[in-house]
């Protein structure tokens, strides 16, 4: 991949338009978690750094083009200013006078943040208009959010159009890190899949199966490709509706010579809760009114062994029910044994989606992986192979 970056933009006493990924989690006024705000750091500060009056685009929120008191972005600025160590100004709207007024009054090395974008229907719809409206306060524009390049919005890729543009820090490593897992990996690949439902990752495992090696499917999903092989699942989540399409997938794996690993044994409960009672089983012998809640443990060994043997691993969604304790412990093991692998030098782990964070932090390995993308759709559609609206218009033609 071939991406204009930082290191190609001359940002001195230039107002840059950043795109950051602000959509964080609130509870009493105040952001609970400050991961996505943690990554966006090294792009402001190298912008600061250099001399640029940086100016912050994001969404918050779906207000749905309407301004809404609770979708404004000026209750992230205190924590969006305790991470930068520098005072962040706001500006009540993202186009306009409000906009233009703050932005003028920017020294270099200033940080801005602007209103929510999705305050107007123009940013979703990437209305010409509205664009302009947005790169009338910019000479450069830099995208620093991956997790929102599935999305061809105004903010997204509108800009990107009209001014230079650039790949932030976090957009640069996060392009890197996926082309070292699926773009140009080192072979052999495991792609591990976890998560409640097939009909969510159809369009993922089809595009896997032609792409890795060995293809590990864990979570309920596994239930329906057990079930479409002739397995009784007792109560287990399943869509049994699915079994042609589970059948299909196992089709095309053998064709493409790609290993399907599934579950041989199962943690079966009888009550979907925390220490719940459980018993493992072989998945020949799940009873009727169980449940599987986890891979279990001749399962985990497999999983083990196949990341043992592989070079490359893409990972997203949970083995098993890890909310619950102890039916975490192939989510953990596995994770853990990833984490060792790569830590050795053996292995580029790459993971990303929403469950996958929270079961890798879960597991305390997250510092241990190549790389973790926090973004949700964005890491899927990739995964998928679909294009990516915001990270294709960066290229370099």
């Amino acid at each position: 991949m071939n991406f204009r970056t930082l290191k190609d933009a001359d940002v001195k006493s230039k107002r840059v338009l950043v795109r950051v990924d602000l959509n964080v989690p609130m509870q009493d006024g105040k952001v609970s978690d400050t991961t996505r705000i943690d990554r966006i750091i090294p792009t402001i500060n190298n912008l600061r750094e250099r001399g640029a009056k940086v100016i912050l685009l994001a969404h918050f929120g779906r207000p749905k083009g309407e301004v809404k008191a609770e979708f404004s972005l000026e209750q992230v600025v205190p924590a969006l200013a305790h991470a930068v160590k520098h005072h962040v100004a706001f500006a009540k709207d993202c186009i306009g006078d409000a906009a233009a007024e703050a932005v003028n009054a920017m020294n270099d090395g200033d940080v801005l943040l602007l209103e929510n974008t999705r305050f107007h229907k123009g940013e979703e719809k990437n209305d010409a208009d509205f664009v302009k409206a947005l790169a009338a306060n910019g000479d450069i524009y830099v995208n620093d959010a991956f997790s929102a390049a599935h999305r061809a919005h105004a903010s997204t890729e509108g800009l990107a159009h009209i001014l230079p543009a650039y790949a932030g820090l976090t957009m640069e490593a996060e392009l890197t890190a996926l082309e070292q897992g699926l773009g140009q990996p080192v072979r052999p690949v495991i792609a591990l899949v976890g998560g409640a439902k097939v009909s969510s990752k159809i369009d993922l495992l089809s595009n896997l199966v032609e792409k890795v090696d060995a293809l590990v499917i864990g979570g309920g999903m596994a239930n329906t490709f057990l079930a479409a092989q002739g397995h009784d699942v007792g109560k287990s989540l399943c869509e049994h509706d699915l079994a042609d399409t589970a059948r299909a997938i196992m089709a095309k794996a053998e064709s493409a010579n790609c290993a399907i690993i599934l579950p041989v044994d199962a943690v079966v409960a009888w009550h979907f809760a925390a220490d719940a009672p459980h018993q493992t089983y072989g998945v020949d012998a799940i009873p009727h009114d169980g449940m599987m809640l986890d891979v279990g443990p001749l399962s985990v060994d497999r999983i083990n062994a196949a990341i043992s043997d592989a070079s490359t691993l893409v990972w997203n969604g949970p083995l098993g029910a890890f909310e619950l304790h102890p039916f975490d412990a192939a989510t953990v093991s596995a994770a853990k044994h990833a984490a060792e692998r790569t830590k050795q030098g053996k292995l580029i782990s790459v993971a990303g989606g929403g469950d996958t964070v929270a079961a890798l932090n879960h597991a305390k390995v997250s510092d241990d992986f190549s790389y973790i993308s926090t973004a949700g759709g964005a890491f899927l559609e990739w995964m998928e192979g679909k294009p990516l609206p915001g990270v294709d218009v960066l290229k370099k033609h």
